[in-house]
């Protein structure tokens, strides 16, 4: 992969805080993306870096962060779901975006045919299939094979906005 070399090389180190609260303007939506395990039980995360990538072939990415101890098992399994949660989601978001226990407690879900686990009432969902995982600084950056998808009529996204949940009409 080729890089890019910093025009600014001694330019000041961007300030964390600074970082999160302008980047926090950018609202997204809130994606489920999980798996079945080893063990037969559900593994997954809440991730609001998610996107197309490409049509032909087509390919989604998303952004999560090494420190999730639920990834290894998503990434292991090679095939997972990404489901795009709806506004009346937030309790499945917080369930999924906290660390440790059993996420998948009181979370209704159903697993496809091709292995990807799928967040009952989501607005939409994406069966994928791994392609490539890169390091990119405190994150991998994975790239996926779109297998199969599907949306529900009607609804409106739970959305994340300045470190908070946002809604928005749409019709």
């Amino acid at each position: 992969m080729e890089r890019l070399t910093p025009a600014l090389a001694d330019a000041a180190p961007v300030d964390p805080a600074s970082f999160r609260e302008v980047l926090g303007t950018f609202a997204s939506g809130i994606t489920v993306v999980a798996a079945v395990g080893d063990d037969g039980r559900p593994a997954g995360l809440a991730c609001q870096s998610f996107a197309s990538l490409s049509l032909d072939p087509p390919l989604v990415l998303l952004c999560v962060g090494k420190s999730s101890s639920s990834w290894p098992a998503v990434r292991a399994a090679g095939r997972f779901g990404v489901s795009i949660l709806a506004e009346e989601q937030r309790e499945v978001c917080r369930a999924l975006g906290r660390r440790g226990g059993e996420k998948f407690d009181g979370v209704d879900w159903e697993l496809s045919e091709h292995g990807a686990v799928r967040i009952s009432g989501a607005l939409a969902t994406v069966d994928c299939a791994l392609e490539e995982v890169h390091e990119a600084g405190d994150h991998y950056l994975v790239t996926a094979r779109v297998l199969e998808l599907a949306a529900r009529d009607g609804g409106s996204p739970l959305l994340y906005f300045r470190s908070d949940y946002a809604t928005g009409a749409f019709e």
